[in-house]
């Protein structure tokens, strides 16, 4: 979608000229048109166009969506139409891949189209938990009220993903400097006390030739490792494209012994409150359970629930279908069929959700106390190293001099 240059005149005579992002001339045009301007030309901004597709390359934060659906949630609880509402929006919007969408949102609502199949060619930047939310509103005529259950959905998804972010970003850094250290003294410290100690007939101690002998190596074998982790991106790449070398992937992901506990959980908890979210909106459990199912991050525990609605559809129980799926533990099948005995199965599973919430967030506050442990332990090891590979060179120098 072009950026285009419209030259405008007022009412009072004064001429301006404004970039304006449109599917085409004849929308830019009707938007002046309609703001009151008299539209004396519209072309191409060539200036923006090379920038375009980096732009549009940018996803959408979780803070401007949720933003956008907070703004329109306000409008039709005042009582504006939805086409209305999306101009309002998409008028001052900042991000603009999000603006880019907004506007053929809002073209397609202007040719007959409702919001939510407007929305839906885009459910892979907004999932399809957002535009099931939007049908169930239109279908209930409780259309604010359903997105704003759906932002407190996604509020929760985003501060779990902010938290496990979050908690790598530490023993990140501290392992990315001491890299980083330990490059720089190999690299550029030790080899000038090769120089020096080859002038005096001396020999570095064995630690500093370990350290310069392995840095020599790596230099030396640098392009063929480059080579090999290009070759392996390729290959894993042209793998992905197909559903059951993504499924092994996954699966050997779940072979890491603390990470497979907190992808069990989150994939519990997504599918949890996803699916409390739609039954609360009115649609049935049938279509609800594949699109829960898509929220699992982890598309080998996704494929566990594959079963699920052919077992709802032969007269099974949610409760004892998830039992069939290995990850789900005995407490979430447990509530589950608490929810179903009395008749308040999305309740309860939105307390899955939140119970299984709690449960990440002890985990990835124990993972952080760990680690950091052992990285100020490895830390202090590699320093330690370092200071013998630099200060014995100096002192055999002292020994040497004598």
């Amino acid at each position: 979608m072009p950026y285009f240059l419209c030259r405008l005149a007022t009412e009072n005579g004064h001429h301006l000229s404004q970039s304006f992002l449109a599917s085409s001339a004849g929308d830019c045009r009707r938007h002046f048109e309609a703001e009151g301007f008299c539209v004396l030309s519209v072309k191409k901004d060539w200036k923006k166009l090379s920038l375009q597709p980096v732009l549009f390359e940018k996803k959408i934060k979780d803070k401007d969506f949720i933003l956008f659906n907070q703004e329109l949630m306000a409008l039709l609880r005042a009582g504006y139409p939805i086409l209305k509402s999306i101009e309002l929006i998409t008028s001052r919007t900042k991000n603009v891949r999000l603006k880019e969408v907004l506007l053929k949102v809002e073209a397609d609502i202007r040719s007959g189209k409702s919001l939510s199949e407007a929305f839906s060619p885009f459910e892979k930047n907004f999932t399809k938990v957002y535009t099931a939310s939007l049908l169930a509103g239109e279908q209930s005529g409780n259309l604010p009220g359903l997105i704003g259950r759906f932002i407190d959905y996604t509020k929760v998804i985003s501060q779990t993903r902010s938290r496990i972010k979050a908690a790598l970003i530490y023993p990140t850094l501290l392992l990315v400097f001491s890299l980083i250290l330990m490059g720089i003294l190999i690299n550029f410290i030790l080899p000038r006390f090769t120089g020096f100690y080859a002038d005096l007939g001396a020999n570095l101690p064995v630690i500093s030739r370990l350290l310069i002998g392995a840095a020599g190596a790596l230099r030396r074998l640098t392009p063929v490792i480059f080579v090999l982790v290009i070759a392996l991106i390729l290959v894993v790449s042209q793998l992905k494209r197909k559903e059951k070398t993504n499924i092994a992937l996954e699966k050997l992901r779940l072979k890491i012994p603390y990470a497979r506990a907190i992808w069990t959980e989150t994939a519990i908890s997504l599918f949890s409150r996803t699916l409390g979210l739609l039954l609360e909106a009115g649609i049935t459990l049938l279509p609800a359970l594949p699109i829960a199912s898509q929220t699992i991050p982890n598309k080998f525990l996704a494929w566990q629930t594959r079963h699920l609605p052919d077992d709802i559809r032969n007269g099974g129980t949610l409760s004892d279908s998830m039992g069939r799926a290995s990850f789900f533990s005995q407490l979430a099948i447990d509530m589950v069929r608490i929810g179903e005995n009395s008749a308040n199965l999305h309740g309860m599973l939105r307390e899955v959700a939140d119970v299984y919430n709690e449960k990440i967030q002890a985990r990835i506050d124990t993972f952080v106390s760990l680690i950091e442990p052992v990285i100020l332990i490895f830390m202090g090891l590699l320093v330690a190293l370092m200071l013998l590979a630099v200060y014995l060179p100096i002192f055999n120098v002292i020994k040497v001099t004598r």
